[in-house]
């Protein structure tokens, strides 16, 4: 049972956010005076919100999860596990993260967390991912925040570089997500959701994933412009780009879908790890 009940949290989607979160606070922080406290509260705030709005979109999730073959095995929809439970289990968890960046980080952090929380939860989970294919899109906002807190809980205010890391995790959540729709797309198709390759087809999917890729280029080339990271993050950042947006390109070609979406999917995830660490490593051009 403890099993599920971390399971419901998705500690991939937390783990990976962690790492942005972190990223946005050395940012900031620029290797000087770190102050450790502060980035250990601001960690467990923004992990404990994180997990509270999976467990809801788990809670919120459940019926539409047994059609699909990737979530059908969930502790809910096996129903292994009660749903009031969860739910409280949830509040919970935002609960204490909410409160954990008001009083223990800033104010600023706790309203950018309860920001994330209701986007991904009422506007994305409740709405959008039920009705609409701009579900991939707006609720990016929600997977922007960890790297904005992170920056602010240091700084204590928005500035170019919250906004940059903002755009960054922004720009690449829907090329990311929309690679697994469509190795996905006939499991979505069958549990109802409107996601773009349902609606729109596998090509159109394919094209509307460029732009985002070719953005996020002149978004590293703003980190090292404003001075946030040194010369080695420019040259990581442009390369990576360079290589997941060509391969997002060469996907109009690709004879089998699946295979270039499940390469563009790791590539995706690749790129973010390579640039955060990248980031961390270079910020005030460490390297």
């Amino acid at each position: 049972m403890l099993k599920d009940y971390v399971a419901l949290t998705k500690p991939r989607i937390i783990r990976l956010n962690a790492i942005a979160a972190f990223g946005g606070f050395w940012v900031a922080s620029k290797w000087d005076h770190i102050n450790w406290w502060l980035l250990l509260y601001m960690l467990l705030g923004s992990a404990l919100t994180m997990a509270s709005a999976c467990v809801i979109n788990n809670y919120w999730d459940r019926e539409l999860d047994k059609k699909m073959e990737r979530t059908k095995n969930r502790a809910l929809p096996m129903e292994r596990l009660n749903p009031a439970g969860v739910l409280i289990y949830g509040i919970a968890l935002g609960v204490i993260g909410i409160g954990v960046l008001f009083t223990l980080v800033n104010p600023l952090t706790g309203w950018l967390g309860l920001l994330g929380f209701f986007v991904y939860v009422f506007i994305y989970t409740m709405w959008l991912k039920r009705t609409s294919t701009w579900s991939t899109s707006i609720g990016g906002i929600s997977g922007a925040m960890p790297p904005v807190i992170g920056y602010c809980a240091v700084t204590g205010y928005i500035d170019a570089g919250a906004w940059i890391l903002f755009a960054l995790l922004f720009l690449w959540q829907p090329a990311h997500f929309w690679s697994l729709a469509i190795r996905r797309v006939e499991e979505y198709r069958a549990a109802g959701f409107p996601l773009l390759p349902v609606l729109k087809g596998i090509r159109r999917t394919k094209l509307q994933m460029i732009p985002y890729t070719l953005l996020l280029i002149p978004t590293g080339v703003f980190m090292y412009t404003y001075g946030y990271v040194g010369y080695f993050f420019l040259i990581v950042s442009i390369i990576g780009g360079l290589f997941w947006a060509a391969h997002t390109i060469m996907g109009l070609s690709a004879r089998d879908d699946m295979k270039w979406a499940k390469t563009n999917f790791f590539i995706s995830i690749s790129y973010l790890m390579l640039v955060f660490f990248v980031m961390i490593a270079d910020t005030n051009g460490v390297m």
